[in-house]
């Protein structure tokens, strides 16, 4: 049904793809997991990481969107066929659809946090906010359902207004406006984080590496937050990638990609550490740091409401972009399964999805009372979803490409030759190091959830 839409040109298509792989993973994870892993020798592992997996896995997964040119689902089923191989592989490509779906009903929420800070920075409340104030308001948010709900709905109602637009109407004009402004913003702030007077500290900080703090926790951390962060085996990348102009090399954008999400993960480190230092506060806070910490840390320099104000609205740009990416991969597929338009679609989807995220909601505002197996809704999802389906997903894509597809399949797409020594790294990656590691990755996520 959708074979014949495109990007309107391969700029678009990078602006859409390092839009949807920038979200509070980069901004929001990736600096307080440096934070609590050592610094620079996490950010080393990272980097290292993304160059030999993650590069050749996005390369892979968005040479499978162009080839099939539908849905993860249909996609993988039509090129196992031409492959000789059983259609079943179609299960890999519906495993992505609802694992993005899961993920963005909990991702939602999370983003509604943000609408609330926004808010509260622009009123000008984080104005000589103390501890106390801080740590009450992000409990009052997490106690007050309704108020979490009410956030919710406005980024289901914005999220499904965009989707149900089109490919160019819709999320192309959405992030050809916010990729640009979210990283004039990200540069804005990146100057004022260099008025604080701990510049200096927070850059030593995040790139002089601390090798005696490398044990095998952080090592898979790292491997882990390379994995997870470029959106690998989630279905976006493979749905975007189809509809990529013929004349897009994958190698080059899926690179700009790579190396795009790992820099704004970079300055925002940049950014968040001198402001935590510049307040004597540590920067091993975990989750809470963009929530609880943060807001804090604004309250204590010049200018706080402003730059609070452009930091929030920085996150939530990163924020929506992915969530309307996460929402198309999941419109595509019912559009091209259940031959439904669009509009539809996209108003189904983005209903059930909202009617998911009240058990998130609930998790967080009454953990007592919404329990499942023990523990939170919420909880379960993300464990779920993160620690089993996406790495399944990612194991079962890299074994389909690297060892159930003829290797002409993916070099002539990818326009190497074959003795090139770049087939030569993706092969070797694919075949032996992406599995290899993905397990590991699903070993450490199961035992040490």
């Amino acid at each position: 049904m959708q074979q014949n839409v495109r990007w309107s040109s391969t700029l678009a298509y990078v602006f859409a793809a390092i839009a949807a792989a920038v979200g509070l993973g980069n901004i929001w994870r990736f600096p307080y997991l440096a934070g609590e892993n050592g610094g620079g020798a996490f950010v080393l592992m990272y980097l290292a990481f993304v160059i030999i997996l993650g590069i050749p896995l996005l390369a892979s997964e968005a040479a499978l969107g162009r080839i099939g040119r539908q849905n993860p689902s249909a996609s993988y089923r039509d090129i196992a066929i031409r492959a000789n191989r059983s259609p079943n592989w179609k299960w890999v490509g519906t495993l992505a659809v609802l694992t993005s779906f899961l993920i963005m009903s909990f991702y939602m929420v999370v983003s509604s946090w943000i609408v609330n800070y926004l808010l509260q920075a622009i009123s000008g409340h984080f104005s000589e906010f103390t501890e106390a104030q801080s740590q009450a308001e992000f409990a009052k948010l997490l106690g007050d359902p309704w108020r979490m709900l009410g956030y919710n709905t406005l980024l289901a109602v914005l999220s499904v207004v965009v989707v149900l637009k089109g490919v160019r109407k819709g999320l192309e004009r959405l992030v050809m406006f916010m990729f640009p402004a979210m990283f004039l913003l990200i540069f804005i702030l990146l100057g004022y984080a260099m008025t604080t007077g701990f510049f200096y500290e927070g850059a030593s900080f995040m790139f002089k590496p601390d090798f005696s703090a490398l044990n095998t926790q952080v090592v898979l951390m790292a491997l882990g937050q390379a994995f997870f962060s470029l959106n690998i085996a989630l279905g976006i990348t493979l749905t975007f990638s189809a509809y990529i102009p013929s004349q897009t090399s994958i190698v080059r954008s899926v690179t700009i990609v790579a190396f795009a999400d790992t820099f704004v993960a970079v300055i925002a480190g940049l950014i968040i550490f001198p402001i935590v230092f510049a307040n004597s506060m540590s920067p091993d806070q975990g989750p809470s740091l963009a929530f609880k910490t943060l807001p804090l840390a604004f309250s204590g320099l010049p200018f706080s409401s402003f730059f609070a104000t452009l930091f929030f609205l920085m996150l939530l740009f990163a924020a929506f972009t992915s969530v309307i990416s996460l929402l198309e991969v999941s419109v595509a597929w019912m559009m091209e399964t259940l031959k439904v338009g669009r509009a539809k679609s996209s108003i189904v989807i983005g209903i059930v999805t909202w009617i998911l995220g009240i058990g998130t909601i609930v998790s967080f505002s009454n953990p007592e009372q919404f329990s499942v197996f023990g523990t939170t809704f919420f909880t379960v999802l993300d464990f779920v979803t993160g620690s089993i389906m996406l790495p399944l997903g990612g194991l079962l894509m890299a074994i389909f490409v690297g060892w159930r597809l003829p290797k002409n399949f993916i070099s002539n797409e990818l326009n190497w030759s074959k003795k090139g020594w770049w087939l030569c790294f993706w092969s070797l990656a694919n075949r032996f190091i992406a599995p290899v590691a993905i397990f590991v990755i699903f070993l450490w996520k199961i035992f040490n959830p």
